[in-house]
This record gives C-alpha cells, structure tokens and sequence, in this order.
C-alpha cells in the first residue's frame, strides 16, 4: 500500500484532491496534509509518503524551496505540482525539481487519476525491480553458502572416510534436510554423500592392498569396517572382483 501527502496552503484544494483520488483501487491508505513547505517536510521524515502533491506558491517555504529540499532527501517519491499560476517560471522550477508531472487549478479528476495511475505505475514497477535485487542478492549468496558447506562436507569426507559418518551428522550440523544435502552434493561433485564416501574407502582400499604384505583384514579394520567380509563384499560389489582376487592380479604379489 501506498502513502500520499498533499501541501497546500489552500484547504479546499487539499480537500477536492481527497475526494476526487481513486484512493482504493490506486493502492493508496493513507492520506496526509500540510500547509506549507516546512510542516510537510516533518510530515515527510515521520511518514515517509510515497506520492507527494505540492502547491508552487505558499507561505514560508514555497514549492520550489521544497522540492529542492525534498527530492533530495527522499528521491524514491513521486512528486506532483498543482499550482493555480499557468506560468512558465513555475513549470520550469518544478521541471528542474523531477517531478513526475505538473497541474493546474482547478484539478480535474481525469488528469489527477491520470498522473496518480503513473505515479502508481512507477512505484509498483520501482519496488518490483528492489525486491528483484533483493532477491538476486540473496540467491548469490545462498549460492556462494551452499558452495562453503558443500566443500566442508567434502573435506570432512576426505580426512575422515574411514569413520562411520552418517548423513544424520551433516544434516544436524548445518540445519538442513538429508535429503536436501545429498542432492546438492550430487549437484556439485557428481556422486550423493554416500557414494563419494565409499568411492574414497574403495580407491584407498586398492592403492593400500596393492602394497606388498597388506592384509585384508587390516585394511578392512583402517576403513571403519568392523566385519572384514562386509568389506570383501563391498569390495567385490565395486570393482567386480574380491580382494583376494585383486591381491592375485597384481604383479610381483
């Protein structure tokens, strides 16, 4: 929802333009008034409105010395002239002040829904482009997050592959879904957690069972495995043959 603050130093024209604004239908909840420049200004840091309409000549602080004060201090607003003067100096200040659009007394409701549509308009399309950046932002870093602990389970995998380490652990560790880890890892490196963990036990299971004098069951006993022949058959179910086996293949055995 919006905010809109009318400055006029004229009540009825403060008035007319409430009664004519298609408020509901533009989004629009809360209506504030001033007027002159400098009460507008405290309304402005209190309410922070988002449609601003200002009268070029008033008492104290014209329209002019607002805007220049005003658009400055909150560039995100839309502002709207309304002046009852059809002069070119006028148009020329509120031109150079970026307002969104400039009208005359008396205000017509066709030209007030006009500009209030475009004012509403580029607000909507402003907050839809933040909430993309915002949005942007935090998909770049859940992105550069989901590669940090990713690499933690990785490195974790790496220097402890031979301890029973369970997808429970990770899941507890870094508040997400086992299932959820799993799939990222698979994403990153190509296996799930416990494919990567089991391909790391196999290739050290082969290059240590390649060395002379290496036993089946002390090999199995460094994996983490507490049952040699659950080893051999995981081993078997791998590589296609049995360590015994493989132990044979190889040359000078």
């Amino acid at each position: 929802m919006y905010k809109v603050l009318i400055v006029d130093d004229e009540r009825p024209v403060r008035r007319v333009i409430q009664a004519l604004g298609k408020w509901e239908l533009l989004k629009v909840d809360s209506i504030y008034e001033a007027a002159e420049g400098e009460s507008a200004l405290e309304v402005m840091r209190q309410s922070k409105p988002d449609i601003v309409f200002v009268d070029m000549k008033m008492p104290n602080m014209n329209g002019a010395d607002f805007l220049h004060i005003a658009v400055n201090e909150f560039p995100d607003a839309q502002y709207i002239v309304v002046s009852g003067y059809d002069d070119f100096d006028y148009t020329r200040q509120a031109i150079k002040a970026r307002v969104l659009d400039y009208l005359l007394k008396p205000v017509i409701e066709a030209e007030l829904d006009e500009v209030l549509q475009k004012a509403v308009s580029l607000l909507d399309q402003e907050r839809e482009n933040r909430l993309g950046s915002v949005l942007s932002s935090f998909q770049s870093i859940q992105k550069d997050n989901t590669k940090t602990y990713l690499c933690e389970i990785k490195d974790y995998i790496d220097n402890n592959f031979h301890k029973d380490i369970r997808l429970s652990f990770f899941s507890e560790k870094y508040y997400l879904s086992k299932e959820y880890l799993s799939r990222q890892f698979r994403e990153e490196f190509g296996y799930n957690i416990y494919e990567y963990v089991l391909m790391m036990r196999m290739d050290k299971a082969r290059l240590i069972l390649a060395e002379p004098g290496a036993r089946i069951h002390d090999v199995s006993e460094f994996l983490g495995y507490k049952d040699s022949n659950y080893f051999s058959r995981a081993f078997k179910a791998y590589f296609g043959i049995s360590p015994t086996e493989f132990k044979e293949s190889l040359p000078n055995k």
